[in-house]
């Protein structure tokens, strides 16, 4: 089965491949440091109502 690389776009091989999704250990890096550098986020809410954050958890110790 063939697919497309997400870094660059170029078809792959998907079996054996060790670098899957990607091409090559270069496009696998790429995406690596995108992550890194916070070019992808993963969303989420920040709190509910009445939770505390980890960092007032943490100021309140006994």
């Amino acid at each position: 089965m063939k697919v497309k690389c997400p870094t660059c776009r170029q078809w792959t091989e998907w079996q054996d491949n060790h670098f899957r999704p990607f091409c090559s250990e270069r496009c696998k890096l790429i995406d690596l440091g995108a992550w890194a550098s916070e070019k992808y986020r993963i969303e989420s809410k920040l709190t509910d109502e009445g939770e505390s954050t980890p960092s007032e958890r943490e100021d309140h110790h006994d």
